[in-house]
């Protein structure tokens, strides 16, 4: 077996999907909530990674999902943590406006998580692989080859369909790029819930995950909206520490920049999501 994945039992039943937490300790505390009132059990909800990340409250953040028992893989800011690496290791360019961000938010997140947070988040696994509704699953963070590439809706299938190759997977559920999508191309699909711990840059402060469910066999997905107290993250935000344009999106909904996106997804900016 491919050391990079770790095997799971077959998962049944509902199963909840999200990522990036991003130390939004009170977008965390709103899904597991959720999972709660859905009866969703907690070996069945599955994180793409970055637990860690942009928000005020890294070392309660990862305290509580470790309480939880959810299920998660690293995403890049994990590894950074866990090896005491000097950067978020998210790929941005180099001088770019995320970059300069990342120079507030990473070391103030790495200063305040503890020996406890920091051990948890060694335990975390590169990928998970299990079935579910007859379907072969990988959850992967950037993509299996790359924990840092940006992979969105439209991005060529050329460059998913090696992910699909390598791990032998139906689905594969990814993370990293904040934005939450589907794309199926001749019987494979690819399945980003999106990130709770910041909006999608659509508008609303609201932010999203997904949920999969094997009635009648079937292996069926629908993604929810999340509202959380963002006001207080917001609020929390505004230490002087942290970047005061990730406080602003967190209420506005919108990106401070789209350095990251491809076109398409960059003039969505501000239009409403749905599925």
């Amino acid at each position: 077996m491919d050391p990079k994945i770790e095997q799971l039992e077959k998962v049944s039943g509902k199963a909840l999907l999200f990522g990036g937490v991003y130390s939004n300790l009170q977008a965390l505390e709103a899904l597991k909530k959720i999972a709660e009132r859905e009866n969703i059990a907690s070996e069945n909800c599955f994180c793409t990674g970055d637990i860690v990340g942009y928000c005020a409250q890294p070392e309660q953040t990862v305290q509580l999902f470790k309480s939880w028992g959810a299920k998660s893989i690293v995403g890049n800011v994990e590894i950074q943590l866990r090896e005491n690496a000097a950067d978020c290791g998210c790929d941005f360019n180099e001088g770019s406006r995320c970059d300069d961000f990342s120079q507030l938010w990473y070391p103030y997140a790495q200063s305040r998580l503890s020996e406890n947070s920091l051990d948890f988040l060694k335990t975390l696994p590169n990928n998970l692989h299990f079935e579910y509704a007859k379907k072969k699953v990988t959850i992967v963070h950037g993509s299996y080859f790359n924990v840092s590439e940006f992979i969105f809706k439209s991005t060529d299938w050329s460059l998913k369909q090696p992910n699909f190759d390598v791990t032998k997977s139906d689905v594969i559920i990814g993370g990293h790029c904040g934005l939450p999508f589907y794309h199926e191309h001749k019987g494979k699909l690819w399945l980003n819930p999106g990130v709770i711990g910041m909006p999608a840059n659509d508008g609303n402060p609201a932010v999203w995950y997904a949920i999969l469910d094997d009635a009648n066999n079937q292996f069926n997905y629908t993604y929810q909206s999340l509202d959380y107290n963002y006001q207080l993250t917001s609020k929390l935000m505004q230490n002087g520490l942290l970047p005061k344009e990730y406080a602003k999106t967190i209420v506005t909904g919108i990106w401070d920049n789209t350095e990251i996106l491809p076109t398409i997804e960059e003039n969505q900016q501000g239009h409403p999501i749905e599925f």
